[in-house]
């Protein structure tokens, strides 16, 4: 199976540090990174109908360029992700995937419409370290 792609939003504080918590917590180097600027996330965006003018959430690219390439948003990917991790975080996300994902959604977009304010934004995107630049496709 083809790594998991996190598209993310590369100028936002709290995206960023999602990706570095990720990194961290990755023991098997499963997950690839673009961020949503990128030329490498705007084919696959609108492959699937969304927008890559639409930077208020994080995408998941599974089975990439595979004939069953599907794309997880909002809630659904970061659960995706969290089930992926090692440790307390998939009995966590199994924890809120019981929650409607309309409930879900809701207070996904309420962070999602404050991150700037709440958390912050650069001007540019983050340079992950040496180590885990391979693991960003659109370097």
């Amino acid at each position: 199976m083809p790594h998991p792609i996190l598209l993310y939003d590369g100028v936002c504080a709290l995206c960023n540090s999602f990706v570095r918590f990720i990194l961290r917590r990755d023991r098997n180097a499963m997950f690839r990174f673009a961020s949503l600027q990128s030329a490498f996330a705007a084919p696959i965006l609108t492959r699937h109908g969304a927008s890559p003018n639409d930077l208020d959430t994080v995408y998941v690219v599974v089975h990439y360029e595979l004939t069953d390439e599907y794309l997880l948003s909002r809630s659904e990917a970061v659960l995706f992700v969290l089930k992926q991790l090692a440790g307390p975080w998939r009995a966590s996300a199994s924890l809120v995937q019981l929650l409607p994902k309309s409930l879900r959604d809701a207070v996904y977009n309420a962070v999602a419409r404050r991150r700037y304010r709440i958390f912050g934004r650069s001007e540019v995107c983050m340079l992950p370290p040496e180590q885990d630049r391979s693991r960003f496709l659109d370097l």
